[in-house]
């Protein structure tokens, strides 16, 4: 969430940001100055309250040694104690309420941000490699079926619309391609983690997906509030950031790199209308995240670092891809900077969206009171930043689509031939 210091040292400038990002979040800012005033006038006068009751008791104590009557006396600490009673449960409501209202207004975008309504003005930044010239290109529907890698028949059967199961070599291939993106992010100096695939209500408030995206999102363990406690995570990020949630840690533990293997599960409500064919869009799906805590005067070179970790694995498997800025009108809740890397599907004319890497600046660091001690013994939020490694589905349509042969069959790129046991799917 936003630093409260700064909306109450320049609401005006903060609103003007947050209108970059189109919507109506700015005019939450209003309301935070509001709580934010009342709570601290009620907290002033709790303070003066205070101090006449330790003065009165004081008083009453010097009395009562002299053999004197202290009823009146007595009677006003009462009346004190219970207005000091009465602030601070407003203090609290108070501070709920502006807590509450936090959680709602996104990250300030940064200072250089493309300036745009939605993603038509999201600049490409840079290209690696060229389109693969292929007569007549079949997409991955065809190509899968073709050499029964993935059957949507049985995942319906199972589980309904939106899902997949592998076969075969299909499965073979998924599992490859998991196993080469770990390896591949472990040599680019990030840990490995395996964590759980359910994580708690404040866990998803923690990275940001709650509240705004709770009806994309499997919930369960309803509460008699109706709320729901435990999520499928929708991305690695929300667990593996949350490791060092409720954690101080000290400034010699920056930089944290975390690299995770996790199913992914999304309802993607709201999504009629958009590109559901094959396995571009499931409900579950693989992924490979990365996630790193660093030093606050890092954040944004250290976004490059990692948007360039997840670039090596599409130029280790020879794919065309190009790298994209968003722009302020179509950059994440949470996010300060996005770069989104998109790799191409001959098969489908177009490019799609591999991986988001995206510095958080300590937004996600104050919902989840994830702090560092300084060298100079202060406490102080760090930045968070992640990225896909990447998302298996397009990766997967990308890479058989762009190595399919005149003669029907996928060549297995070099760098996968190792973890797949064979050079093509005949």
């Amino acid at each position: 969430m936003l630093d409260i210091r700064i909306i109450r040292e320049n609401p005006q400038s903060v609103q003007e940001r947050l209108k970059l990002r189109g919507g109506s979040h700015w005019k939450l800012i209003d309301e935070v100055i509001a709580c934010d005033e009342k709570r601290r006038a009620a907290e002033t006068e709790k303070q003066i309250l205070q101090a006449q009751r330790k003065q009165l008791a004081k008083q009453i104590g010097m009395a009562k040694g002299k053999g004197e009557d202290t009823t009146d006396s007595e009677a006003e600490a009462r009346t004190i104690n219970a207005k000091i009673e009465a602030l601070d449960v407003g203090v609290e409501a108070a501070t709920l309420k502006q807590s509450e209202l936090l959680l709602h207004i996104p990250n300030l975008t940064h200072e250089e941000c493309p300036i745009g309504e939605d993603e038509t003005a999201n600049p490409v930044v840079r290209e690696w490699g060229t389109k693969p010239v292929i007569e007549e290109p079949k997409d991955h529907v065809e190509l899968a079926l073709h050499h029964q890698l993935i059957n949507w028949d049985d995942a319906t059967r199972i589980a309904g619309a939106g899902f997949a199961v592998y076969r075969g070599k299909g499965a073979k291939l998924e599992r490859a391609l998991i196993n080469f993106l770990l390896d591949t992010q472990a040599a680019n100096g990030y840990e490995e983690v395996n964590v759980p695939h359910l994580v708690k209500r404040e866990c998803m408030e923690g990275t940001g997906q709650l509240p705004k995206f709770e009806d994309d999102m499997y919930g369960t363990d309803r509460g008699e509030d109706g709320q729901n406690n435990l999520f499928l995570a929708p991305t690695a990020e929300v667990p593996v950031t949350n490791l060092y949630r409720d954690t101080l840690l000290a400034e010699k533990d920056l930089p944290i790199k975390m690299v995770a293997y996790t199913p992914c599960f999304r309802r993607e409500a709201g999504s009629a209308g958009r590109d559901n064919k094959g396995i571009i869009r499931m409900h579950q799906f693989d992924k490979v995240e990365l996630v790193q805590v660093v030093h606050p005067d890092e954040g944004f070179a250290t976004l490059e670092k990692l948007t360039a970790d997840a670039e090596s694995i599409l130029q280790k498997l020879g794919l065309h891809y190009r790298t994209i800025e968003l722009c302020s009108g179509d950059i994440g809740f949470s996010s300060a900077k996005t770069y989104d890397i998109e790799v191409w599907a001959p098969g489908h004319g177009k490019y799609l969206e591999v991986s988001s890497c995206s510095c958080f600046t300590d937004y996600q660091a104050r919902r989840m009171k994830l702090r560092y001690k300084d060298t100079e013994g202060k406490n102080r939020f760090p930045h968070t930043l992640n990225g896909s490694g990447t998302a298996l589905p397009r990766l997967y349509v990308a890479l058989i689509e762009q190595y399919q042969q005149a003669d029907g069959s996928i060549k297995i790129p070099n760098a996968l031939v190792s973890y797949f046991g064979a050079e093509i799917i005949g």
